[in-house]
């Protein structure tokens, strides 16, 4: 195939999960598994791991990096752009939208049913990739346990960008002393990524484009965790500065949560409040140019990280505490999703329970199953259970 050719098929591919892919970071990595490895072969579930684990040691939205660096082995370079691009352009532009008419009409559209039908589909997917990814992430029984100490710290509250090195460094020196391996010169190179977490740009007065595209390439370089994250940095950034209210901050959350693709897409219809089409622009621009930047420069040293033994501990230890953070993710979206907390008292969503039951019969059911069917399936059959 032709690089033209395969430029294409990166396009076409993130494109579409840009269009579908619903549920936040840990059902965008699924999809992603399920279309590049097992669908296109375009790497093996090791590598595909490996850019995982060391993705989530960098800043910026892990789901939309995973689409660079899956971009840059398919097609070099140019194919991670292209890959990066296609992805958040849908989101992108859907979000533009909704901002153009919450502007205009001070209301958001009604989506509510398909965005409950929605969210119990996505535990199925999310689930689906924890068992593959996991199967091939767990190689030892000391793995498994750093794994499971890696899930405990989670639910304490222990940051997961913290529970990750701590997993890595402790997995890389347990294996080292065990196996009696030195770290060499070039094994540091490796770490160059890491280094580069601390940057910052700096911030402008005045409500302008230019502020907006400051003040989200700050947080975009040095965002850590989920994308929900995010609005922490922005009631700081934006509503404590008076620059916008705290309800027009929670409808943007609102828009984030049911749009495909990124949650910080979230930018583009913030700095449409703030400063019309060239401030939707330059927020968009400002949250994940630094991405771009950050798998550039990581990309290349992966597979050296694969070679060399020390790092090749570290790398294995990082890739099954990522699986373990995807597995506390999933257990409070299955919480959120199927239990509702309403004065004082929790409530069972049967409706919620019977989507995922069926999405879950149909992940572990089948030989293969489309998780944009699951999600399209998931959005119509809320909707329609709404309706009873």
């Amino acid at each position: 195939m032709s690089q033209k050719d395969k430029l294409k098929e990166v396009a076409l591919v993130f494109f579409k999960l840009g269009c579908f892919a619903f549920g936040g970071p840990a059902a965008h990595v699924a999809m992603m598994e399920e279309e590049v490895v097992n669908k296109r072969k375009w790497m093996d579930r090791q590598y595909f791991l490996d850019l995982m684990g060391a993705t989530n040691l960098i800043p910026g939205p892990n789901s939309t990096e995973m689409t660079m660096h899956c971009g840059h082995e398919r097609a070099g370079k140019l194919g991670l752009f292209v890959a990066g691009i296609c992805f958040i352009f849908p989101a992108v532009v859907i979000t533009g939208f909704l901002a153009w008419l919450y502007l205009t009409y001070g209301a958001l559209p009604e989506v509510e049913g398909f965005v409950y039908g929605i969210k119990p589909a996505v535990l199925a997917i999310i689930a689906g990739a924890i068992f593959k990814l996991g199967k091939k992430a767990l190689k030892s029984t000391e793995l498994g346990i750093i794994g499971a100490l890696v899930v405990v710290a989670c639910f304490l509250d222990v940051h997961e960008i913290i529970a990750l090195l701590t997993a890595g460094i402790t997995g890389m020196l347990y294996f080292k002393a065990k196996n009696g391996i030195k770290l060499d010169k070039n094994d540091k190179k490796a770490w160059l990524p890491f280094l580069l977490v601390g940057s910052s740009a700096p911030a402008s007065v005045a409500v302008t484009s230019a502020t907006v595209f400051w003040t989200f390439l700050k947080v975009g370089a040095i965002l850590y965790g989920s994308g929900y994250v995010l609005f922490a940095y922005l009631q700081a950034e934006l509503v404590d500065t008076g620059y916008m209210t705290l309800n027009e901050l929670i409808d943007a959350i609102a828009v984030g949560q049911f749009t495909p693709g990124p949650v910080l897409s979230t930018a583009t219809f913030i700095g449409f409040q703030l400063s019309g089409f060239w401030g939707a622009l330059g927020a968009t621009a400002g949250i994940f140019l630094p991405s771009f930047l950050f798998v550039l420069i990581l990309n290349p040293l992966i597979p050296r990280m694969r070679k060399s033994a020390v790092l090749r501990y570290f790398l294995d230890a990082v890739n099954i505490a990522a699986v373990a953070v995807m597995l506390v993710v999933l257990f409070e979206m299955a919480r959120e999703t199927i239990l509702n907390y309403a004065d004082g008292q929790w409530i069972f969503e049967w409706r919620s329970a019977l989507i995922a039951a069926l999405a879950f019969g149909l992940v572990f059911g089948l030989k293969k199953s489309n998780p944009i069917i699951l999600v399209l399936g998931g959005g119509i059959l809320g909707y329609l259970l709404l309706l009873i």
